[in-house]
């Protein structure tokens, strides 16, 4: 049976990772010690404590790919409209043949790159808050597209 305290804390638990929004790192430092600190409680606590790490872990991962994918691509796009032998000739740089900007299959992926980590970003707060509703109720929640680090 799983009693109101028990429901609270995980609802807090979920709520705790939103505080990436405020301090760096805040959604692994706030639900690991609340996790840590209460695990032995409640398998409820528990379980929300695993599936919230779980979620983040996995958003940072998501993250890190897509910034791996898309800065790379933006600095080489920017770096290839700036003649270089400019740089080393004279000691003031002219920039005088700028291309426009034709999307090749690089800067379409460096765009869908963005336009994903901007839905992941707003998928994870909304998911987040649907997670605390249903710890409220007393409901285990998992997420999607969560890896399970802590099973």
């Amino acid at each position: 049976m799983t009693t109101t305290n028990d429901k609270n804390i995980a609802t807090v638990l979920h709520l705790s990772a939103l505080a990436q929004y405020i301090i760096p790192l805040g959604n692994f430092i706030f639900p690991i010690v609340i996790w840590s600190s209460k695990k032995e409680e409640s398998e409820f606590i528990d379980y929300n404590g695993k599936q919230v790490l779980n979620f983040q872990l996995s958003i940072f991962i998501y993250t890190v790919v897509l910034c791996l994918i898309a800065i790379p691509i933006f600095i080489y796009t920017i770096f290839q409209n700036i003649p270089l032998d400019a740089c080393f000739h004279d000691h003031d740089i002219v920039i005088n043949n700028i291309k426009s900007v034709h999307l090749s299959g690089a800067v379409l992926i460096g765009i869908a790159a963005v336009l994903l980590f901007i839905f992941i970003k707003v998928a994870e707060f909304v998911l987040i808050i649907h997670a605390a509703v249903k710890a409220s109720n007393g409901e285990e929640y998992k997420y999607p597209l969560s890896i399970p680090f802590f099973k």
